[in-house]
């Protein structure tokens, strides 16, 4: 800028007679996206929300799990989590539906291992050690789910508990049909197969109670050793051992 008889050249000069500077616009913002926006790809969508109703599971998991599920509210699930319970419903119906997701795990637990168990190849004793050994691990892997269910069952809505019964009774068939298979084949010696799938299923049951994680036994300790009961209690012949060839 210079200044000539007492006037100013230049922008100044300019704005006095009424020519406009030209004005920058500010940059736009771009609005910065979370993972599971509307754009985002579903799968990305569909790993964000498993991964929220997982966490909001694992907060009900504890809390019903050490208080009740009668003293447990919403509110202090979602403030386990520093979330509102608007967040909550966006996942979960009501506090309710989060207990027979719950109770529908432990049973869902069974059948997974049950059913990799029926399509192995082996013996009937090799697949009911197999399902023994594997359905007790879970039990105990997860031995808060397995507790709330035999403690609070009863609070299920009518519909969720027939659901979870009708899963219940399909694995109580799938294991008389194996033993069935022992029997048939001479394997198992068992005068009442009936009762001996609902003593399986008691055997395994019954050790989310007395089953300690700091215990005497780990889960695979604990679980090989029910299996072993287990192939004891349908009388599970030996195989005879191989005879040595002469050298």
């Amino acid at each position: 800028m210079t200044k000539t008889a007492g006037k100013l050249t230049g922008p100044a000069s300019r704005k006095k007679a009424g020519t406009k500077p030209t004005v920058k616009s500010p940059p736009t913002r771009v609005p910065r996206r979370s993972p599971a926006a509307a754009d985002a790809p579903e799968d990305i969508r569909d790993a964000v929300s498993r991964l929220k109703r997982e966490r909001i599971l694992s907060a009900a998991v504890d809390l019903f799990y050490h208080q009740g599920y009668g003293r447990t509210t919403l509110e202090q699930v979602a403030d386990s989590l520093h979330v509102t319970k608007p967040f909550i419903y966006t996942h979960f119906a009501s506090k309710n539906e989060l207990l027979a997701e719950i109770c529908s795990r432990a049973i869902m637990l069974a059948h997974e291992s049950l059913n990799r168990a029926l399509t192995q190849q082996g013996s009937a004793s090799e697949r009911l050690k197999v399902v023994t050994r594997d359905f007790m691990a879970a039990v105990l892997s997860h031995q808060a789910h397995a507790v709330i269910y035999s403690r609070e069952e009863k609070e299920l809505a009518q519909a969720d508990r027939d659901t979870i019964n009708t899963l219940r009774r399909e694995f109580d068939r799938k294991l008389v049909g194996l033993i069935e298979d022992g029997v048939a084949s001479g394997e198992f010696d068992v005068a009442d197969i009936r009762l001996a799938a609902l003593s399986i299923g008691g055997i395994i049951g019954w050790s989310q109670v007395w089953f300690r994680p700091k215990g005497r036994l780990t889960i695979a300790e604990a679980s090989e050793g029910a299996a072993d009961l287990v192939l004891a209690m349908v009388r599970a012949k030996t195989p005879p051992a191989r005879r040595k060839t002469a050298a």
